[in-house]
């Protein structure tokens, strides 16, 4: 199964507040904001959804294609995406911006207040997927995050040439407008979101429940702490629960790691239950590490988690796709 995973590719800035920021916020003065908050670290990590959800799938044993623009300041973390096993050569790189930066602040109640420079990524509206697929179709096209009009053209090109996606407007979503949300979103096999975004979607387009999954394959909806619910079409409703952290450590990525193990059990065929007890296991190893491309499976247990949340079936069940990731 050949997956082509399209989004951001950026640099994350990570600070940590050591309180709340619900106690700053004066409610009858917020429309005049203006608060600094006095950080007691700051982690430079790589980051952006594709390239979170494209290392994912790659740590797991899959080869995805990455496809998103860059700058010319990507060179080490390209160096770094391939030796890990994605494939890059989907990248565009920029001859006058800068890789993308994603600035985010968190507070000790695991609030965060973010900024996003999109640089570089507002040249992924220039790349089209059909050269890079070469002589063998995408089975999978990944619609994540990204410039808006290249989302567009990623969703429209794939209904054209009748490559299957998976929508993931989730950070687009509070921007875009219902017509922009029902054209990212309509036709998709599988349709990812947390249960907040799954909310806004319903709100913009108009569409209920039921038209949402008479449009798409698959809904897959997150819910933090308590799991995952899979609805598909032909009416069945899937529950799966969370993994249980040890520790909390950064909530970035975690959203992206869960849709990359959702998306290697979908390339080693299993079931959906398996699917997202897979994206849930490793969601969860990266809730317990600073960035959202630290984590190793092998020595966080990835296994063993697993069948502690899900039973020794499903961990045998995985296994066997996992022997060279752990390897």
């Amino acid at each position: 199964m050949r997956i082509a995973v399209t989004g951001s590719i950026a640099t994350d800035h990570l600070m940590s507040f050591k309180g709340r920021f619900s106690d700053s916020l004066v409610v009858e003065q917020l429309q005049k904001i203006s608060l600094s908050f006095l950080v007691e670290d700051l982690q430079i990590r790589r980051g952006g959804v594709a390239a979170n959800i494209a290392f994912g799938l790659a740590r797991l044993g899959t080869g995805p294609l990455l496809v998103g623009a860059v700058g010319e300041d990507f060179t080490d973390y390209r160096s770094w995406l391939e030796r890990h096993g994605v494939d890059c050569s989907g990248v565009h790189v920029s001859d006058v911006h800068h890789t993308a930066r994603f600035i985010c602040t968190t507070d000790d109640d695991q609030a965060q207040i973010a900024s996003f420079y999109p640089g570089a990524m507002s040249e992924a509206r220039q790349i089209e997927l059909g050269p890079l697929a070469r002589d063998t179709a995408f089975d999978l096209v990944v619609v994540s995050p990204n410039d808006p009009d290249a989302m567009l053209r990623h969703t429209d090109e794939c209904r054209t040439r009748g490559y299957p996606f998976a929508a993931d407007p989730s950070q687009q979503l509070a921007w875009s407008d219902g017509a922009m949300i029902r054209r990212l979103v309509d036709g998709a096999a599988y349709l990812f979101s947390n249960d907040y975004e799954a909310a806004l979607i319903q709100q913009k387009t108009g569409w209920d429940d039921a038209e949402i999954l008479r449009r798409v394959g698959v809904r897959v909806t997150t819910h933090g702490e308590h799991g995952v619910v899979i609805d598909s079409v032909d009416g069945e409703t899937l529950k799966v629960p969370a993994v249980p952290p040890v520790r909390i450590a950064d909530p970035t990525g975690v959203g992206d790691a869960f849709r990359a193990g959702f998306l290697a059990g979908l390339v080693w065929g299993l079931g959906p239950e398996r699917c997202a007890q897979t994206g849930a296991t490793l969601a969860t190893l990266v809730l317990e590490t600073v960035g959202p491309q630290e984590y190793d499976l092998a020595s966080a247990g990835f296994l063993a988690r697993l069948a502690a949340a899900y039973g020794d079936d499903a961990a045998a069940e995985v296994a066997p796709h996992l022997t060279a990731a752990l390897g």
